[in-house]
């Protein structure tokens, strides 16, 4: 089964670990990324990575201009106003030079979740974003659990699916 958000392009290796663990007669244990440590100015305050540490965190790379963003945001206004009590936090990070972009689509598409900005373009360097939108599942240890680039309507319930899994670790 394939999954919309993969970190691997080796399909082999989890196979292999799998197996090895089987034979060992130890459960799998699948080490996941550790994602890269970020601060970043809020509408607020601050938004702090490793200040997360023990909830599940979609962070969300977007910009002003990028049309999937568009239809990214109440489905992850509906993700947060579902899971937030049982551990989702959401950080979508705006990566527009000029934050006033962000803050006109801010207007016409509004966001119940923590929105950060980087205009710089830093923390996507740091994450190795490769297109807009791009979405990093973090589990609860700080690890990235998988990721993905675009936003596609008919694979919402797959991005759902793995949320829940991971708040259900």
């Amino acid at each position: 089964m394939s999954s919309v958000f993969s970190r691997s392009s080796n399909a082999t290796a989890p196979a292999l670990a799998l197996a090895a663990c089987l034979l060992s007669g130890v459960g799998p244990v699948l080490a996941a990324e550790p994602a890269p440590a970020f601060e970043l100015p809020t509408r607020e305050a601050s938004v702090q990575l490793e200040a997360l540490r023990g909830k599940v965190v979609l962070v969300d790379f977007w910009a002003s201009w990028c049309g999937p963003c568009r239809e990214s945001f109440p489905w992850m206004n509906a993700m947060y106003r579902k899971y937030h009590d049982q551990g989702l936090e959401i950080v979508a990070i705006n990566v527009d030079a000029d934050t006033r972009d962000a803050e006109v689509f801010l207007q016409n598409n509004p966001a119940g979740f923590t929105v950060a900005f980087d205009p710089s373009g830093t923390t996507p360097e740091l994450f190795g974003v490769m297109g807009m939108p791009s979405s990093y599942l973090v589990n609860r240890r700080g690890g990235i659990k998988s990721e993905h680039v675009g936003f596609r309507i008919a694979e919402k319930e797959e991005y759902e699916r793995q949320i829940r899994e991971l708040l259900n670790e």
